[in-house]
């Protein structure tokens, strides 16, 4: 019982590190995954932090996609298609994104301070996910056109809830709020009937609570993600339709990831080449970025519906996007490789 206790403490904690820490360097640009990381002559303080640098610079590409999959998910409402039908409709849910993600791992990978020097951070398999809640509000049903409504409008509402930690070598804490809302808005095309498929177009934006994150690299040393800035745009094309209990749906779209951060690294005073104690240890910022990632998004989905109450499920794709390749390598993974996600959750509906 203890084991498993310890093995589900170090999951929810590789999810939050990997919620709070992976996009800050996502889709680094060519020009910053060359030059961001500057060496310089033996013992200077360039030459030092070269290697912590570049290592948080890689470890954040790597995880970067992975994360953006367990933030958006598929469908902006699970399970559903058309509008809502105006006025006095709504839907309340919970749901969790998880993917089967590859968690790099930090304790055998020790910094250098001769200029950055390339490590194998031999990832692990670990599920990734984030859970959170959702709402869509009926706004306008549309206007008649044959056995369906044309032109129905909901707004739609999300949330993010990211806790601190401080275990296992990884602290997280936020500097605005543990949660924090997302908005945007669904027009129906086709509003759902006994004959005619739900088919509705949606766009929302969400964001991460600003947050600083700490994980130890090796026995002394530490990379620390400060001010780390998260937010996700997303828009989905999406088609639903029930047969009694059973509904099925499917849609694409494209998401896109925006982020900026300060990186800093702590390396803990320790001889240098030759035998030349160092004097003091490494304490600072080693880099800083604002980046971009966009990735295509395919998904498809079950669910149950009962009266007012609907299960849903989907399996998902994100795939796309632009990575340089990193200096340190992952096992045989790219950062840039493609993921499946899957989905699961419930829903209130009126």
């Amino acid at each position: 019982m203890s084991s498993r206790r310890t093995r589900t403490r170090r999951s929810r904690i590789a999810v939050l590190a990997a919620a709070s820490a992976a996009l800050t360097f996502t889709a680094p640009s060519a020009h910053a995954q060359a030059n961001s990381c500057p060496g310089g002559s033996s013992t200077s303080p360039d030459q030092i932090r070269q290697d912590a640098c570049q290592k948080a610079i890689d470890l954040f590409a790597f995880m970067a996609p992975q994360l953006g999959a367990s933030i958006t998910g598929g469908n902006t409402i699970l399970g559903s298609g058309g509008a809502l039908g105006g006025l006095g409709h709504f839907s309340i849910g919970l749901r969790a994104n998880v993917i089967s993600g590859q968690l790099p791992q930090t304790e055998n990978v020790t910094l250098s301070l001769q200029g950055r020097t390339a490590s194998d951070f031999n990832p692990k398999k670990q599920v990734l996910g984030l859970p959170s809640a959702e709402a869509a509000i009926g706004i306008f049903k549309g206007i008649p056109v044959g056995l369906t409504n044309v032109g129905g409008i909901d707004v739609l509402l999300s949330a993010f809830y990211v806790p601190d930690v401080d275990e296992d070598g990884v602290s997280l804490s936020t500097t605005d709020g543990s949660v924090k809302l997302g908005y945007g808005a669904r027009l129906g095309i086709l509003q759902e009937t006994a004959i005619v498929p739900g088919v509705a177009v949606s766009i929302l934006k969400r964001d991460l609570p600003t947050s600083n994150l700490t994980a130890r690299v090796g026995s002394a040393d530490s990379v620390r993600v400060e001010d780390f800035k998260a937010s996700t745009t997303s828009w989905r094309l999406v088609a639903s339709k029930r047969f009694m209990l059973l509904g099925f749906s499917a849609g694409a779209g494209q998401d896109k990831y925006d982020a900026s951060a300060r990186a800093s690294a702590y390396i803990a005073p320790r001889p240098v080449g030759g035998g030349i104690p160092l004097a003091v240890g490494f304490d600072g910022d080693v880099a800083s970025a604002k980046q971009e990632l966009t990735r295509t998004n395919v998904f498809g989905g079950l669910s149950l519906n009962f009266p007012f109450v609907r299960l849903a499920g989907e399996i998902g794709r994100a795939s796309g996007g632009s990575v340089p390749a990193t200096f340190n390598t992952f096992g045989d993974r790219k950062p840039d490789d493609a993921y499946t996600y899957g989905s699961v959750g419930v829903r209130v509906q009126f």
